[in-house]
């Protein structure tokens, strides 16, 4: 396992290129067996703009990443941590629940 730093200083220019607080911005890297895990934080306003429509700028980093970590033969995983107080809404928040509705039978 490499610990070439390439990946987490391109996911580090990339992320800050998208958001409005880039200072912000806290990369963590763990190399382990499995591979190398980048942990992203970002300031709650952010999230959004970091997981996109439906997780596709999230997606799209994930792919980038996996190219960045095949050129220097690492497995290259991301995971976002979604900050306290984040504006962003996970999918199972915003679709209704059947134990939330008063319907009888």
């Amino acid at each position: 396992m490499t610990n070439n730093t390439n990946d987490q200083a391109f996911l580090e220019y990339l992320v800050k290129s998208i958001v409005e607080n880039p200072d912000k911005v806290e990369i963590n890297r763990k190399v382990d067996e499995m591979g190398v895990l980048l942990t992203l934080k970002v300031a709650p306003q952010d999230m959004g703009l970091i997981v996109g429509r439906q997780g596709s700028t999230a997606k799209a980093i994930r792919s980038l990443l996996r190219i960045v970590g095949m050129r220097n033969n690492a497995r290259v995983n991301l995971k976002i941590e979604e900050p306290e107080g984040s504006t962003h809404q996970r999918r199972e928040d915003v679709a209704p629940s059947f134990a939330d509705t008063d319907l009888k039978f």
